[in-house]
């Protein structure tokens, strides 16, 4: 299946550069380029891709902005971020926008192909040094003294359930499609119907809730371990 990719950066040497890497690569399709993050919005209407690469720097309204808004397109293209920044703030912010993927702008072609192909099926991929900080960050929080299901969680089937700790647990959707031997559509639908009941945003608030609510545990259950970071860049989607 062929990859459709929005390039959003203001710098045209950059936008121009990323296209030229991108159409060497046979299954991605660059459908177009933009420096204007209200365009970008108008391109993703009328062209549909399915992965937007963007800075964070855009004219008109900001990357961070940008993210927000196509989440709340009826059907929003994943995103992976391109920036030159790694703060924390950025990296925070980026996932709560509800970014799919982070790269620095030190990545490889080749880490670059990678994220987009992983945001196209629904994972989610972090740069190395990102990833790695994530997992020290996680490891130092005090283990919860007690989980406690909130109201919401109880209203979860017992498939929405399984497909929630799944996700939680690190798997993408192809991968509990194939677990659970049904559609990724189907899941996909699952995982709408839970964000709808538990009132989350995105991924990333599912799988903190997850935690929280006690329907999967942390110190059994860990949100990435060795294996993903090093096979994945930590794909926790």
């Amino acid at each position: 299946m062929t990859i459709r990719v929005l390039i959003c950066d203001q710098l045209p040497v950059i936008a121009d550069g990323l296209k030229t890497i991108l159409d060497a690569v046979p299954d991605i399709d660059v459908i177009g380029t933009t420096h204007n993050g209200m365009e970008a919005i108008v391109l993703v209407r009328t062209t549909r891709p399915d992965v937007v690469v963007t800075d964070l720097n855009l004219q008109t309204i900001s990357g961070i902005e940008l993210i927000r808004r196509l989440g709340k397109e009826d059907e929003p293209p994943n995103v992976v971020v391109f920036t030159a920044s790694d703060a924390d703030k950025t990296v925070s912010d980026v996932l709560h926008a509800g970014a799919s993927c982070l790269l620095g702008k030190d990545a490889s072609p080749q880490e670059l192909i990678t994220a987009i192909q992983a945001a196209a099926a629904g994972q989610t991929m972090l740069a190395p040094n990102i990833a790695q900080r994530l997992v020290t960050w996680f490891r130092a929080q005090p283990e919860p003294q007690e989980a406690v299901m909130c109201p919401e969680v109880t209203e979860l089937t017992p498939r929405e359930r399984e497909v929630t700790r799944m996700v939680a647990r690190g798997m993408s959707t192809e991968e509990v499609a194939r677990e659970l031997i049904i559609g990724e559509a189907t899941v996909r639908t699952h995982l709408y119907r839970v964000r709808t009941k538990l009132g989350v945003r995105d991924r990333a608030e599912l799988v903190s809730l997850a935690y929280r609510t006690g329907l999967i545990h942390s110190a059994g259950e860990p949100l990435a371990d060795e294996r993903l970071v090093h096979q994945r860049g930590l794909r926790a989607s």
